[in-house]
């Protein structure tokens, strides 16, 4: 029912004698393209996939939930750590694959009778090939889970093909199309049942190849998952939206307060922070998301084209529900996305601003202190010129008193000389001899400046 291990992932045999040494990821970035190759599915048969959300679970716990299938009880924890595991128990085949962010579980068995095109809403759950206990206890929380029945049938009357189809689904609306050159339907109500499964059916011709059956298989299951999987970011925007108009009105009275003067920098300075702090990390708690979203809706868009849907008269295709339910929410996504980024640039763009005003409010003070500087210099200036007036006179008055002592002391020797003409006759020439020393001394610190 299902293939071996693709013969591509099989490790690359050394190229003695011909090539220089393989770089030590050659290997595996050769092997990734065949990483996750389709099963080959025979008709008719049944698909059960089963995705979790990994965040918080381990390999190893996934490894012991493997090992709870029947033969695997001693499945080696390395086997997991390419992502992508096949697994055979006897009848069935159960495929591991995990993501970044989610794990999938895929059983593919033979299909019951009972469930074939003829039948009227099928009863699938009890013919499962797994125990439901083993479904129920996989490590994670649900995010998507189908039944996929692929059957035989003949293509040729669109009109009686559709009736059958629709019994099949209970008489419920259903959207359908022919893929490729009309090799096959598919057709689903996208509807979560009351056991929690989404069913779809494929309706291929006659002589299907198993390869064609396991592709088919694998593009419809990843477009489903995919899809809920890029709608992971609507709750966030929608959960975002108050806290960003609050934001943006927050910014505009900042803008304001700004413009008209009216609060001081420093309180300003404090609104501005604590607003930037929010979107920053808002922005940090939730670019993953959207950047995710981008990523799985462009998967979406690549799964949808594989397909190469054609329309049967009287339904919606795939691709055209998907571009009236899931664009708007992508849309409403990237817009929140591009809310956040121009919100974050206008912070930006408002501290520039409030940065420029305190700039200016420093470089005024500055001038003012610069003012009072200078005036202080200039009366510094005038002060040591007082002061150096008050010098001259105190060294010219110990110098004539030390004169005045020397004639005294003359005069008691018998020189024939009055101390006091003396002196009083050089008091000019003291204060002149000292008032040039000075200015000579003031010349050499300035000169030296």
């Amino acid at each position: 029912m299902t293939s071996s291990l693709h013969p591509a992932l099989i490790s690359l045999p050394p190229a003695v004698g011909y090539l220089p040494p393989d770089d030590p990821q050659r290997a595996v970035l050769h092997n990734e393209v065949h990483a996750r190759p389709p099963a080959r599915v025979q008709l008719p048969a049944l698909v059960v996939q089963v995705a979790v959300l990994n965040a918080g679970i381990s390999r190893d716990m996934e490894c012991a939930h493997l090992r709870r299938l029947a033969g695997h009880a001693e499945l080696p924890l390395e086997r997991l750590q390419a992502n992508f595991l096949r697994l055979p128990c006897g009848d069935h085949t159960v495929k591991w694959e995990r993501h970044t962010e989610f794990t999938r579980y895929s059983i593919v068995q033979g299909l019951p009778e009972r469930a074939l095109l003829g039948a009227k809403q099928p009863e699938l759950l009890s013919s499962l090939a797994v125990a439901p206990e083993w479904l129920q206890s996989i490590p994670g929380t649900t995010v998507s889970a189908i039944l996929l029945v692929m059957v035989e049938g003949e293509l040729h009357d669109a009109t009686s093909l559709m009736d059958r189809a629709q019994a099949w689904f209970g008489g419920k609306p259903v959207i359908a199309s022919q893929l490729g050159h009309g090799h096959s339907w598919a057709v689903t109500d996208l509807q979560i049942d009351a056991d929690g499964f989404e069913r779809m059916l494929v309706i291929a011709a006659s002589g299907t190849s198993e390869s064609r059956a396991g592709r088919i298989s694998q593009r419809l299951l990843e477009v489903e998952i995919y899809r809920l999987m890029a709608l992971r970011g609507l709750p966030v925007v929608k959960k975002l939206a108050p806290m960003l108009s609050e934001a943006e009105s927050a910014l505009a009275d900042i803008t304001a307060r700004l413009e008209n003067k009216s609060a001081s920098d420093q309180d300003l300075l404090d609104t501005l922070v604590s607003l930037a702090a929010r979107v920053e990390r808002a922005t940090a708690e939730h670019i993953y998301r959207f950047s995710a979203t981008r990523a799985y809706n462009t998967l979406v868009g690549q799964r949808l084209a594989e397909l190469r849907e054609k329309p049967i008269p009287g339904t919606q295709t795939l691709s055209e529900f998907m571009q009236r339910r899931l664009s708007p929410a992508i849309a409403t996504v990237a817009a929140t996305a591009q809310r956040m980024t121009s919100l974050s640039e206008r912070v930006t763009r408002t501290s520039a601003l409030l940065r420029t005003r305190v700039d200016i409010a420093t470089e005024t003070q500055n001038q003012i202190l610069l003012e009072k500087l200078t005036r202080g210099q200039e009366l510094q200036l005038r002060l040591q010129s007082t002061v150096e007036g008050l010098s001259i006179a105190a060294i010219s008055y110990y110098v004539i008193s030390l004169l005045l002592y020397g004639g005294k002391a003359a005069k008691a020797a018998g020189a024939p000389v009055n101390p006091e003409i003396v002196v009083g006759a050089a008091i000019p020439l003291v204060l002149w001899l000292v008032w040039r020393n000075i200015r000579r001394i003031h010349a050499k610190l300035h000169g030296r400046d």
